[in-house]
């Protein structure tokens, strides 16, 4: 499998990094426009990052369900095989879908301790700062994308006792081929269990790197034209 193919007559690496490094620049040297066209993607973006963080809860809701099930499931003298992979499933999306959300919010932990030497660096080392997080994310995104992939040309499948439904891989799979291929992909699919490929508990991790990677360019550029940080922690009284 080749690295940075092209995508659309460019190099990927264009796409992740040129291109949003010139947004960027754009933003820095034209604020008024940039602000003018950015501002109805920032408030689509903004319901965005809430969807990731709502979708985040449900899953830590799920982790509670599994467990509950699962005690039941021990005092009726039935067994439930693989709740504990389930739940670490969940606990992975949790953790993943949540990422974007966070930063938003300002749970992550930020060092600003270069920050508030002096103010009249600050908004410049902020802006550095957050161009570097940026790119480490996308790399980031970039190689849990690849993994996902790796993962389905291997055909890696669970260890563990957790089965899924063969229709539900199936329709996951529909968004990575073409429409014209979807009829055969219901004609050969079934309605058994299967051992869980690898690849579907592994999509929570490429979407909330996504997410996330795109989060921290989208405040790098809210950064360069408000000239202060969109990222504030909320106070807990």
């Amino acid at each position: 499998m080749r690295d940075w193919q092209p995508f659309l007559g460019l190099p990927l690496w264009v796409w992740l990094f040129v291109i949003p490094t010139l947004i960027a620049a754009y933003c820095l040297v034209q604020r008024e426009p940039a602000g003018r066209i950015l501002r109805p993607v920032w408030r689509v973006l903004d319901k965005v990052y809430l969807a990731s963080g709502v979708l985040a809860a449900c899953c830590m809701l799920l982790i509670l369900l599994i467990i509950v099930a699962q005690m039941i499931a021990r005092w009726a003298s039935l067994t439930f095989p693989g709740s504990t992979e389930y739940a670490g499933y969940a606990m992975a999306a949790t953790s993943f879908f949540a990422l974007a959300h966070a930063l938003t919010r300002g749970a992550h932990i930020r060092v600003s301790i270069l920050l508030n030497i002096n103010n009249s660096f600050k908004f410049w080392l902020d802006a550095f700062a957050m161009l570097m997080a940026a790119i480490i994310a996308t790399y980031f995104a970039r190689f849990a994308i690849k993994t996902n992939i790796m993962s389905e040309i291997l055909n890696d499948r669970t260890q563990g006792q957790d089965y899924t439904p063969e229709w539900l891989l199936t329709f996951f799979t529909m968004f990575g081929t073409a429409p014209t291929k979807w009829a055969q992909l219901w004609a050969d699919s079934g309605s058994e269990w299967v051992f869980t490929p690898v690849w579907l508990p592994q999509l929570p991790m490429s979407i909330g790197t996504i997410l996330l990677a795109i989060a921290i360019w989208d405040h790098l550029t809210r950064l360069l034209v408000n000239r202060e940080t969109s990222i504030h922690a909320e106070a807990v009284e």
